[in-house]
């Protein structure tokens, strides 16, 4: 840390500073931010572009009076180092003690706690009229990224706030890339508006009623600051379009993988001390989820392409996070869609496809799904639309709380006609994306295996990179890949059902006990089911029931009462919200029965960057708790 940093703890220590100062400091700060993010990780690229249009927006309004609205918030670190929060990105011992979000609970700077995009203008715009009809007067601020303008609730928020009669700034912070690659008409405008220097008759922000003004050198703070001196007081919406480089000051040599720039490899740093690189979000990974299953996800639609005119895959940008990857790009050609931050209307694009005959997948995370909770309703499950969703990042984590998986279950799993499936392993993940886009017909959502089921495979020594896998698998089902393999119709005397996965699997035949383990879980089931094997603290070895339900949409109500004789409690187990969940579907059917029932899983609560292993704790799902929880029922 140096001298000027040193003194900064607030934004009146910035505002005494000199104009001719800034510079050094923002050299300071990106420094700083470097060190932070390669130590422990963070969104580097995008904050490193916005060092300088941070401390302008700082240096000329009156935080937190003036109110400075971020978008996603990817963006917000050089924010919380000016508003007293600068010991958490300086002090190794404090990594971690912020969230890498803006969180209300923080500051009273961080007016909302934001991590999805495109709803800074609409939040603004709203703080905006509240102030008016108060009869308030100050400043109020949307900053917002190039790509989440690709959103629909940015373009819904921009065509509103054109005709509002107060003031309102809105700056659009263009360092041409998103977390992928920017895509759109939208795109080509800040394109050419970048290139005329602001002035082209092309504009679409001037089309909209909007008071225009552009900032070529986005990363000089001295032109930003008189930029934003000259708009503070105007009595209208104005749009400040700015310029920036992303990931400015990065060089080639200090974070492999890198680079300054227009690079789809900036907006993610892991921690290099531990082997981390760039990437994005992708974090490519052998032994991350994530890109493990997506990867081989992908592979193994690649060979269908060539004879399935209309199988298409749809991500709504954050590609990369999913195994989505640009080999697969390349190779899939027209066959992959990325519709930019647009979860509506990647949703409801896979719904015209399919039903004008297509086989579409749509990729992202469960948090981002929800999004898209009208359209799953309503254009998918409604229309009974043939479309696949292949739901990422499942299930309880210590992630922060706007990027928490806990929910997909209890929103999704509970609306008819989707059927939903859980798989366990790489090679059941594949035969039931080979049904789902091929055979089934009907609207389908797979829950993507997790870590756990990761590691489990990887223990068993089964895991394999996605092409190996890919390859065995295609030789198992004769070189098809596109029928469901053969395995999934043993289980119950080769009948042939129309879903091959609506029974569940039992693994284990025992008694007394049945451990359901549904997909994340069903390692710890299995973990659970050997502890009560070699419990000596009981007189008797108990020999528990082990299954693998496999889906979630319907209530296996077979298997569930052959259970009946020979157990005296069920214990269902799931990596998600239990109120409105699974497991309360399987102690509804039992209600009636003398069965006991035992649900563990997540309570309804938002989690904030909580270690799983204190979630876990916290919700009884250790094994400790779970163990002490049977005996306990089976005692009284």
């Amino acid at each position: 840390m140096t001298a000027l940093l040193d003194g900064i703890d607030s934004p009146e220590d910035l505002k005494a500073l000199g104009i001719s100062q800034l510079p050094d400091l923002a050299q300071e700060i990106r420094e700083t931010l470097i060190g932070f993010c390669t130590a422990h990780g963070g969104h580097l690229g995008s904050n490193l572009g916005a060092v300088e249009l941070t401390m302008a927006l700082h240096y000329v309004f009156e935080s937190p009076q003036d109110r400075i609205i971020f978008d996603v918030s990817h963006q917000s670190y050089t924010h919380k180092i000016l508003t007293g929060r600068r010991q958490a990105f300086c002090d190794p011992e404090r990594f971690g003690s912020v969230s890498g979000f803006t969180n209300s609970a923080e500051s009273p700077h961080d007016h909302f706690d934001l991590g999805h995009t495109g709803t800074s203008i609409s939040l603004a715009l709203g703080i905006a009229t509240a102030r008016d009809l108060a009869g308030e007067d100050y400043a109020v601020t949307a900053l917002i990224g190039d790509g989440s303008l690709s959103s629909g609730t940015a373009f819904e928020g921009l065509n509103n706030a054109s005709g509002f009669q107060g003031k309102l700034i809105i700056v659009c912070n263009d360092n041409e890339m998103a977390i992928d690659e920017n895509v759109g008409g939208l795109y080509g405008n800040l394109a050419e508006l970048r290139n005329s220097g602001g002035r082209s008759a092309h504009n679409i922000f001037k089309d909209l009623g909007f008071d225009y003004r552009y900032v070529e050198e986005g990363n000089d703070v001295e032109s930003l600051i008189g930029m934003f001196e000259s708009v503070k007081e105007v009595e209208h919406p104005v749009i400040v379009h700015v310029h920036t480089r992303k990931a400015l000051g990065i060089g080639d040599h200090r974070v492999p993988g890198m680079h300054e720039g227009h690079d789809r490899n900036n907006h993610w740093c892991a921690p290099v001390a531990t082997g981390g690189k760039g990437g994005g979000d992708r974090k490519p990974d052998a032994h991350n989820a994530r890109y493990t299953y997506g990867s081989m996800a992908m592979r193994s639609l690649v060979p269908r392409f060539a004879n399935e005119a209309s199988l298409v895959v749809i991500s709504p940008a954050t590609a990369g996070s999913n195994g989505i990857l640009p080999d697969f790009i390349e190779e899939a050609g027209n066959h992959y869609i990325d519709v930019g931050i647009a979860e509506e209307h990647a949703v409801a694009l896979a719904c015209g496809i399919a039903k004008a005959g297509g086989a579409p997948v749509v990729a992202t995370s469960s948090t981002f799904f929800q999004r898209a909770y009208d359209q799953i309703q309503q254009e998918l499950a409604l229309n009974a639309s043939a479309v696949t969703l292949l739901v990422f990042a499942t299930g309880i984590s210590g992630s922060d709380v706007t990027h928490s998986g806990a929910f997909d279950i209890a929103l999704l799993g509970n609306l008819p006609g989707i059927t939903c499936l859980a798989p366990t392993s790489g090679q059941e993940l594949l035969d039931m994306l080979a049904w789902s886009t091929g055979e089934a017909r009907r609207p389908v959502l797979i829950r993507m295996p997790g870590e756990e089921v990761l590691a489990s495979e990887r223990a068993e020594g089964h895991e394999l990179s996605a092409r190996e896998a890919v390859r065995r698998w295609r030789e198992s089902t004769g070189g098809t890949g596109g029928q469901c393999h053969g395995s999934h119709r043993r289980q119950h005397g080769g009948e042939s059902l129309g879903n091959p996965w609506e029974r569940y699997a039992v693994s284990h035949h025992g008694s007394e006990v049945a451990l359901l383990g549904l997909g994340n879980a069903y390692p710890l089931a299995m973990r659970i089911a050997q502890a009560l094997r070699h419990d000596r603290t009981r007189p008797n070895s108990m020999d528990p029931t082990v299954i693998d339900p496999r889906q979630y949409s319907t209530v296996d109500a077979t298997t569930l009462h052959a259970l009946l004789p020979g157990h005296d409690l069920v214990v269902t187990l799931e990596d998600s919200q239990l109120n409105g969940g699974w497991g309360h579907r399987i102690a509804s059917y039992y209600a009636e029965t003398p069965m006991r029932v035992l649900t563990i899983g997540a309570d309804m609560a938002f989690t904030d960057r909580i270690p799983l292993s204190d979630l876990s704790s916290r919700y009884g799902m250790d094994a400790p708790s779970i163990l002490g929880r049977i005996h306990q029922v089976l005692e009284h």
